[in-house]
């Protein structure tokens, strides 16, 4: 397997990368602190976007590793570049959201809208180029396993390659890190926000996000297909 720190390091700053985007919670954090004029449930809505963010990173690596098992690795990067690029020009024609019910929302419900709004966005998508750069088989006793399977008719591409005990790592950290670097991008905007500058600052500074976005996940999907 190739150097783990690779890829752990990429899905840290992508997740700081998502958690840049207003859409993607610190938004609404905010929102609910300035409407309740406490800081402290600004900190209250971090948790459940975190865990909705999570799983939506977990849910879709799981989804790509067990199509994995019956596909071969090559097939599965075209069709991870081909859903990546489906979503990225969707996203310059249209933009999508999903509504969350106003600001008096249980935690459940907030994880929900967090899971829901990840996975519109494409954020579990765009960790899988990374995912899937970190399982290929790199060392020839792997290799040789892939290619006896191959032979045999397996179809089970993405599971050899992560080796013993790879999938759990993969399925379990990979989603926990990316969301760390998510956490940490979204804490900060949200407190700066909330403590020193205010919404005034969407008026003055606001930078087309999903024009941006789209263009990521484009270059996701070109990465998809090449790393």
């Amino acid at each position: 397997m190739r150097d783990a720190s690779i890829p752990w390091i990429s899905l840290i700053v992508l997740g700081a990368a998502h958690g840049i985007n207003p859409a993607m919670g610190w938004l609404f954090a905010v929102g609910r602190g300035l409407q309740e004029r406490d800081r402290r449930a600004v900190w209250r809505a971090l948790g459940p976007l975190a865990v909705g963010h999570a799983l939506a990173i977990g849910a879709a690596v799981v989804f790509a590793i067990t199509l994995g098992t019956v596909l071969p690795l090559g097939w599965l990067r075209w069709l991870v570049g081909a859903a990546l690029l489906a979503v990225g020009v969707d996203g310059l024609l249209r933009h999508r959201h999903v509504r969350l019910g106003g600001m008096r929302v249980t935690a459940r419900e907030l994880a929900t809208w967090s899971f829901l709004m990840a996975s519109a966005h494409g954020a579990g998508l765009m960790v899988l180029p990374f995912v899937l750069g970190a399982v290929a088989p790199a060392s020839p006793t792997v290799m040789l396993h892939h290619h006896v399977a191959s032979v045999g008719g397996a179809r089970a591409g993405v599971l050899l390659a992560a080796g013993p005990g790879g999938l759990d790592s993969i399925t379990v950290t990979a989603p926990l890190i990316h969301t760390l670097g998510y956490l940490a991008v979204t804490l900060l905007l949200a407190i700066v926000v909330y403590e020193k500058v205010g919404l005034r600052i969407l008026r003055r500074a606001w930078i087309n996000l999903n024009v941006v976005w789209s263009a990521a996940l484009i270059a996701a999907a070109l990465a998809a297909v090449l790393s």
